[in-house]
């Protein structure tokens, strides 16, 4: 895995990044959004990927903590966190 893996297992959305992994529980999730910043909106999130000025940036706000995920693959991390959410 190069890049970022963003999957639903269980209860959960886990997310990979090189030596990286984020356990984020689907009921903690408030929001999930594009991010039209270069370096993100929320000064305090955690930053997952590298920031290239091509890269898109997908938000996730749960009920603790922010993440700002760098991807160039932005529907798929969409979709993926959209439908986990709809199960719910």
């Amino acid at each position: 895995m190069l890049g970022l893996d963003v999957k639903k297992v269980d209860q959960d959305i886990i997310i990979k990044y090189q030596l990286s992994k984020i356990v984020i529980p689907i009921a903690d999730i408030v929001s999930v959004s594009l991010d039209d910043t270069y370096g993100g909106k929320e000064a305090d999130a955690i930053r997952i990927g590298t920031p290239y000025g091509t890269t898109d940036r997908v938000a996730i706000q749960t009920k603790t903590q922010n993440y700002i995920l760098f991807t160039t693959n932005y529907t798929q991390i969409m979709n993926t966190i959209h439908s986990a959410m709809e199960v719910r």
